[in-house]
């Protein structure tokens, strides 16, 4: 192969030339927009575009004779395939929060080099980051333009899908309820002024939905909150005179996008600012004028929208219902299919999604399906392509991870199944990884207990056996919103109060193994912070199991099960066998009945 026509390879050299004619040394281009999403529009994914790695995240650095990518250990598999070619280098780190990108490009450049990074798309306590190391190292930080824009003629417009309102019954609470109690905190505040950039608080604030992100339901938008007033700062004609006149009833004007800068840039003197440090870029930041005081905290609305109500729970639940019934048709159509059609990693997709696309108050996928069919699901966040991927043939293991955008709720949901007959590693691998989820899915805490402090429970099992998995073990969940929401983690990140875990908080549960090369293992539910009573020592809190779907038992090694665990497994397989047996029928409902039979030791 001529890797001088990779065109990662040409697209690094394009960027090195408008890099020599701007006078700069080296370019940082971080998986990140204005709005430090997770998922990015097509318009800011020039991490992607000029590297070839489609992982969601990741870190470019481009020198003018090196450059290298910076991914954790979920992504190593999958970038060292991807960055063939490329003459770009795979740096390998432990923890997406690593600075190894800021220390590689100190050691690269001169004192006096300039390093050119989009101060749009950098938040800020990265920017102080960056800033004192090149302060240090004595190299000019330039942050007041994108350096890709020159190299990047290719690059996609701002996406121009309309807005729209989330409507009761699904919407639980009014908007101006919503901003009445963002006001109230930002009182206790004492702030006279909110500014919110994150697209997912935005959407839960103003009771809006949008399609500018794939997979999740959010608009590109601003949000700047007064005592008596809001402005929407959205793309133009992305919401119609009618929404429009709804806003303004509720206290919310429509500006144009390009104008937050300005509108912050007139603030009076006066002002005092409630900002998110870890939800706002350096760009919107220097945006403030220099005499207003800035109040640096956590979202409130972070807080509030992690904490489902009553109502919201109950829509999470039907729509749980509707998710695990579409599995059950999958499943059935899949097991029979076996030996008799051809399938690939890509007909799970095609197949899963279009059962999904049946159901009532479906809207899409909540983030890409993925199907790994043996060593490909070793690599926690695989998708496979057209280009690439396993025919599910012969003796191995199906990862499927997938889930759901609904009106009434966000699903996700992880199962490995048999192809052939498991062998006794995998059937070994496997059951530690459920005693995982078990443990976890069981555990009783305080309210208030910090939830990384909970992420060992699900590691213990497979600790026992010397095993470990590279990623976090869940993640929030919003409410028809980003399948990935704060402020709580369940992983080894280091404990901030804000991750206290609180009634109707919605959490996954998804301990894994990987073997690369050989397979890969990892057993997800979602689960409700519920209350567990107080017998004397304060208020205690329970997880109830919100998916429902069969685990699969012929992958089991009961001889690893205690009494207990079997006793947890049969009382969770009746328990979804009773909720989804009115909405399955046939064939479907003969699976279900087949997979959530008791087992004994």
């Amino acid at each position: 192969m001529d890797t001088r026509t990779n065109p990662a390879r040409l697209r690094i050299e394009r960027l090195r030339a408008s890099m020599a004619e701007r006078g700069v040394d080296a370019v940082l281009v971080p998986s990140s927009d204005p709005h430090l999403s997770e998922y990015l529009p097509a318009h800011w994914q020039g991490r992607e575009w000029f590297s070839g790695f489609t992982g969601s995240m990741g870190t470019l650095a481009v020198t003018a004779d090196a450059a290298a990518l910076f991914a954790d250990s979920r992504y190593w598999v999958q970038a060292e395939a991807e960055l063939q070619g490329s003459g770009i280098e795979l740096v390998k780190i432990t923890t997406g929060a690593a600075t190894h990108h800021i220390d590689w490009i100190c050691a690269r450049l001169a004192r006096g080099g300039t390093l050119a990074v989009d101060g749009r798309v950098l938040g800020l306590a990265a920017a102080q980051q960056l800033r004192d190391a090149t302060t240090r190292a004595g190299i000019v930080l330039a942050t007041d333009r994108d350096p890709l824009d020159d190299a990047w003629a290719e690059r996609p417009p701002l996406p121009a899908a309309p807005v729209q309102a989330h409507r009761p019954p699904q919407a639980t609470e009014p908007r101006a309820a919503r901003l009445a109690r963002l006001r109230e905190a930002m009182r206790a505040a004492g702030a006279s002024h909110h500014l919110v950039c994150t697209l997912d608080d935005i959407a839960w604030i103003t009771n809006l939905r949008g399609a500018d992100v794939d997979y999740n339901p959010v608009f590109l938008a601003h949000l700047l909150v007064g005592a008596d007033w809001a402005t929407l700062f959205v793309g133009a004609g992305k919401v119609d005179a009618a929404l429009r006149d709804v806003l303004r009833g509720d206290g919310i004007e429509v500006a144009d996008y390009t104008q937050a800068h300005a509108a912050l840039a007139a603030l009076p003197a006066d002002a005092v600012v409630l900002i998110d440090p870890r939800r706002v870029t350096l760009g919107l930041r220097q945006a403030l004028p220099p005499a207003v005081r800035v109040v640096e905290a956590i979202n409130p609305s972070t807080l509030a929208k992690s904490r489902k109500s009553d109502a919201e729970a109950a829509f999470v639940r039907e729509a749980m219902e509707r998710d695990g019934a579409a599995m059950c048709a999958f499943y059935a159509w899949f097991e029979q299919a076996q030996g008799r059609e051809r399938i690939t990693e890509l007909t799970i997709d095609e197949r899963l999604t279009a059962e999904r696309a049946k159901l009532p108050g479906f809207v899409g996928l909540s983030f890409p399906t993925i199907a790994g069919y043996n060593a490909n699901g070793a690599m926690p966040h695989y998708r496979a392509t057209p280009q690439s991927h396993a025919v599910i043939e012969g003796d191995g293991l199906l990862l499927i991870d997938s889930g759901g955008q609904y009106l009434g709720g966000t699903t996700d949901i992880t199962r490995v199944w048999p192809v052939g007959t498991p062998s006794a590693a995998q059937r070994s691998d496997f059951t530690r990884v459920l005693k995982g989820t078990m443990a976890l899915s069981r555990a009783h805490f305080p309210r208030g207990t910090l939830s990384p402090m909970l992420d060992a429970l699900a590691r213990a099992p497979l600790w026992e056996a010397g095993l470990d998995f590279g990623h976090g073990t869940g993640h929030g969940v919003g409410y028809f919103l980003n399948v990935h929401e704060g402020p709580q983690s369940i992983s080894k990140a280091i404990p901030e109060p804000a991750m206290a875990m609180q009634p109707g908080m919605i959490t996954s549960i998804e301990p894994g193994l990987y073997r690369p090369g050989q397979w890969g293992i990892r057993i997800e539910n979602l689960v409700l912070n519920v209350p567990a009573g107080d017998a004397g020592f304060g208020e205690f809190l329970r997880f109830e199991t919100l998916t429902l779907c069969p685990i699969d038992t012929r992958c089991l090694d009961l001889s690893l099960l205690r009494a207990d665990e079997i006793a947890w497994l049969n009382a969770y397989h009746a328990e979804v066998r009773a909720r989804l047996t009115p909405h399955v029928h046939g064939d479907a409902r003969a699976w279900l009945e087949a997979r959530t039979a008791p087992v004994s030791a």
